[in-house]
């Protein structure tokens, strides 16, 4: 049985490139004007070399980002799949399936329902994606986009408003990853479907 269409296994391994190019070539590009001077990211773990090369990476990567998970939500929502995997949800259902995680009592016996703690962390990542591609538009595009700079609190603040974005999106890859090594099934899911 297809439990993850091919559109959606598409989308998501292009997101995940995306965002790794993107984060990657983000922290040259912020080392060169960092934002906390006690933050700054090692070379090894950069990618540009330099600013102009940071770049570069960076605004090819945005355009895949944005097409692909413009091209993501449209499916989702075009086929019912956002309403039918992440809804219902509710507050007392994420503290209930979180604690149980925290116990190691969460099954992942039914890979095709996600729990509500799944369902709450892919919709906050939906959420995130969006407000990381506003505040980049506001910190690249800040003259053109003045009412989006405003939103933001003014083009530092925008910068700001972008590394925490950026940051949930690590915390998310890291987490996901490490969930993904627990429950090795689900990897296998992502990449044949079934």
């Amino acid at each position: 049985m297809q439990v993850q269409p091919l559109w959606l296994r598409i989308t998501h391994w292009l997101n995940a490139f995306a965002v790794l190019i993107m984060v990657t070539s983000g922290w040259q590009i912020y080392n060169a004007s960092p934002i906390f001077r006690s933050i700054v990211f090692p070379p090894a773990i950069t990618l540009g070399g330099w600013l102009g090369g940071a770049l570069q990476w960076h605004f090819a990567a945005m355009w895949l980002l944005l097409a692909n998970f413009i091209v993501y939500l449209a499916m989702n929502v075009f086929t019912g799949r956002l309403r039918r995997r992440m809804f219902p949800l509710s507050v007392k259902g994420i503290f209930t399936d979180a604690f149980a995680a925290l116990r190691g009592k969460l099954g992942h016996d039914d890979l095709t329902h996600y729990n509500a703690v799944q369902k709450f962390a892919y919709l906050a990542v939906i959420v995130d994606i969006v407000i990381v591609i506003l505040s980049g538009l506001a910190v690249w595009k800040s003259v053109q986009f003045p009412m989006l700079r405003t939103l933001m609190g003014g083009y530092d603040n925008a910068r700001i408003v972008h590394f925490l974005c950026m940051s949930f999106l690590v915390a998310f890859f890291v987490v996901h990853i490490a969930m993904v090594a627990l429950v090795p099934r689900s990897l296998v899911l992502m990449i044949r479907g079934r």
